[in-house]
């Protein structure tokens, strides 16, 4: 790092101060740095440390330290100021590390530079110093204290950025873990999310996303970890079921197709996000016609019959054989009136609502209906194996055009 420019101020100016001064003030310079610290701890809590400790052996040498090379400078062109900034900017990269804000550094600085002050002024009664030499130091005093606490905040800003791309790493990492297969222990996950900066939540969801239909993804919550722009994109949001969640959702993915997969421990989002993608899977065929994010739990059986789309297929051909033996102008009511009617529990009325005809004529096709299938109508295990067949036959499309 180059020489700063608050420093090479200091060191100009200082040239202009009397060549024996700093001899004159070396034997103070212990006293003048405790001090400094003594007023640094009463004024900053944090950096009250034992001075024993390593903290207050870091601190009171970084302080001497400071304090000599400034008097080292006074009368002098050939002070390297690097070394000092680099310390400087290592504090602030430390303060950054910690978690806290410059505050506390930059209230050190400024007390520091009062006791200076007030000591100079002495200095300067009890050494009988011109005035002009009194002001060249007080001068470059604040100039050289400006340019370390620059240094600081260049250190801070630095390890704030490493230490957001940092975190955004253990973020990926994390976001890839929760949807892991086979999924990873609950220890794993805790670790990766205490290095994330993520609290773990007691349950999570994946949220699977379809083709982007805007250029730039929308800003995310820091709750909600992201795979915006892979090639198959996921959400994974936090309590899922909490208030407001269903709308953050709907408003993060906008018109993006998106399907909403089961509420899970966070070890098992990848249970979550295998059935988010089979539900966005059908939405994209026409299967399901749901507007908006989809949730997985309004399509319980219609996933179900898709996990075992070829053996229902096969079964259809054999238990449906009645209706597809018929003219499709003729087999498609009755297959919608059928599976009307075995939803509600044989209810006429109720069936004919919903197919919005008169219940008369859901009678009259459901007398046809036990003409074809005969007692597979009234048989608990027939009954179930027809609706689910049903269900399946009336969704899913055929390749053979069979279908309803």
């Amino acid at each position: 790092m180059g020489e700063r420019t608050g420093a090479r101020a200091a060191r100009l100016r200082l040239t202009e101060v009397p060549a024996g001064t700093a001899d004159s003030l070396r034997p103070y310079l212990r006293a003048a740095a405790e001090e400094m610290v003594r007023e640094i701890q009463g004024m900053v809590p944090e950096y009250d440390r034992a001075p024993q400790s390593r903290y207050g052996q870091r601190m009171r040498w970084v302080t001497e330290e400071t304090v000599r090379r400034f008097v080292d400078a006074m009368g002098r062109a050939d002070i390297e100021w690097e070394p000092l900034t680099e310390i400087f900017v290592g504090i602030g990269a430390y303060e950054a590390r910690r978690g806290r804000s410059l505050n506390g550094l930059q209230t050190a600085i400024r007390v520091s530079g009062q006791v200076a002050c007030r000591r100079f002024i002495k200095d300067a009664r009890r050494l009988d110093w011109p005035l002009t030499a009194l002001g060249h130091i007080v001068e470059s005093l604040f100039v050289y204290l400006e340019g370390l606490a620059g240094a600081a905040a260049q250190g801070y800003a630095d390890a704030q950025e490493r230490l957001a791309t940092e975190r955004e790493r253990h973020r990926w990492r994390l976001r890839d873990l929760l949807v892991a297969q086979p999924p990873a222990s609950p220890e794993a996950v805790a670790e990766l999310a205490q290095q994330a900066g993520w609290e773990t939540p007691r349950t999570v969801a994946a949220v699977a996303l379809g083709p982007a239909v805007e250029r730039h993804a929308p800003v995310i919550p820091p709750m909600v970890l992201a795979d915006w722009h892979g090639r198959e994109p996921y959400l994974v949001v936090p309590d899922p079921d909490g208030p407001g969640r269903r709308r953050m959702v709907a408003a993060l993915v906008g018109d993006r197709p998106a399907a909403v997969g089961p509420t899970v421990p966070p070890a098992r989002g990848g249970v979550s996000l295998r059935w988010a993608r089979r539900t966005l899977d059908l939405a994209a065929r026409g299967v399901i016609r749901d507007k908006g994010p989809v949730s997985w739990l309004d399509h319980v059986p219609t996933l179900v019959a898709s996990s075992g789309e070829e053996v229902l297929e096969l079964a259809i051909a054999v238990r449906l054989a009645p209706l597809l033996a018929l003219p499709r102008n003729r087999r498609v009511p009755l297959a919608k009136t059928l599976l009307a009617y075995l939803e509600n529990h044989d209810n006429a009325v109720a069936a004919a609502e919903r197919l919005m005809v008169h219940e008369q004529t859901v009678r009259y096709r459901v007398r046809r209906l036990e003409e074809l299938f005969g007692d597979a109508l009234h048989d608990p295990d027939g009954r179930l194996e027809l609706l689910l067949l049903l269900h399946a036959w009336t969704r899913f499309p055929r390749a053979d055009g069979a279908g309803p």
